[in-house]
């Protein structure tokens, strides 16, 4: 069994990092403005997903392979970079960007891609998986059953995603149905694809 303080340690670090503005956060609250706050949620669940998946990666020990493989190190870095500035450049030189205006309620908003934007944001960031190979050993004791604490971890961190960009998503879907000047929206849209592109460059200065 964790010690409640170890709990509560886990609780604050992980809520400051998930609350930390950065690219995922963007998404969501692009998304949550563009298309609602529920279509956000299918870019939250890409990002839990992504965290769940480094969780288990830092559970067996691969993330330790992978930071001690350059290369390997070097093909996520260098995605994510790629896909930051791809995404900060449509944002800038797009028609739309991130925020736009849906007249037609018609459309379809295919959730499946949402959901990968999400993933991909986050299983290529390297300070996500950083963060979750340098976070865990600290709060597992290996004198007790390892696979009960990093059950309860993981679904702490779970709650923790889905709470944090909730937050952000919520925020987004606030603008959604006020006017807004076309000349706000693209003020609005150059500012986050810069942010994201100042991220991919703070990205790819990451080391291991």
């Amino acid at each position: 069994m964790i010690p409640v303080e170890t709990l509560i340690l886990f609780l604050i670090t992980t809520l400051v990092v998930f609350l930390s503005p950065g690219p995922a956060a963007i998404a969501v609250t692009a998304e949550a403005a563009s298309n609602g706050f529920k279509k956000s949620t299918f870019v939250i669940l890409g990002i839990a997903t992504a965290n769940v998946v480094f969780f288990i990666l830092s559970a067996t020990g691969i993330v330790t392979l992978i930071l001690a493989s350059y290369t390997l190190f070097s093909i996520i870095k260098w995605i994510g970079v790629a896909y930051l500035l791809y995404l900060g450049l449509s944002a800038i030189f797009g028609q739309s960007g991130p925020l736009s205006v849906i007249t037609d309620k018609k459309t379809e908003i295919n959730a499946y891609k949402i959901f990968f934007k999400g993933f991909v944001l986050e299983i290529s960031n390297p300070k996500a998986l950083l963060y979750f190979s340098a976070l865990l050993p600290q709060f597992i004791d290996i004198s007790n059953p390892i696979i009960p604490q990093l059950i309860i971890l993981c679904l702490m961190a779970i709650v923790l995603d889905f709470f944090c960009y909730s937050l952000y998503g919520y925020l987004g879907s606030k603008s959604r149905g006020k006017f807004i000047k076309p000349q706000v929206i693209k003020v609005i849209n150059r500012s986050a694809g810069a942010m994201l592109i100042f991220a991919g460059i703070k990205m790819a200065s990451v080391g291991r």
